[in-house]
């Protein structure tokens, strides 16, 4: 039998609540390293003269789907799309390190730059695009 004067008291464990909130905070620190930005990372060029060891191809695509690959201060020679993998992969061969750089024409259809993408990740190759600043 309940006293008419006697005061009920409901006590509330915050034990319980600081698991579940440290449980969410683990939660969310895990998923979040899961988690993969999609950034465009860009090599820009330095405005001071720097001398580097590390060896840069220039690959060229012209308007007329040509293709062009050159080195360093040599001349760019016309060349097959069978002929570029071959040729970075001898290149790289005599570099420690090595860049190709993709020149292509703002006209040139997705499909060559994605089968220059196939070559240089199916042999492990940096590659940069080169572009032009904006223009006002």
């Amino acid at each position: 039998m309940l006293k008419r004067n006697s005061k009920v008291s409901a006590e509330f464990s915050m034990s319980s609540m600081t698991d579940i909130i440290f449980l969410l905070l683990l939660f969310f620190m895990i998923t979040s390293t899961v988690v993969q930005t999609n950034a465009i990372k860009v090599l820009l060029p330095q405005s001071t003269k720097q001398e580097t060891q590390k060896t840069i191809i220039r690959l060229t695509i012209d308007a007329d789907l040509n293709f062009y690959v050159g080195q360093g201060s040599e001349k760019d020679q016309p060349v097959a799309f069978e002929e570029i993998e071959p040729f970075l992969l001898m290149t790289d061969a005599k570099a420690d390190e090595m860049y190709v750089a993709l020149y292509a024409d703002e006209s040139v259809p997705y499909r060559e730059i994605v089968r220059l993408l196939d070559v240089a990740n199916r042999n492990k190759f940096k590659m940069v695009f080169a572009t032009r600043p904006l223009e006002d």
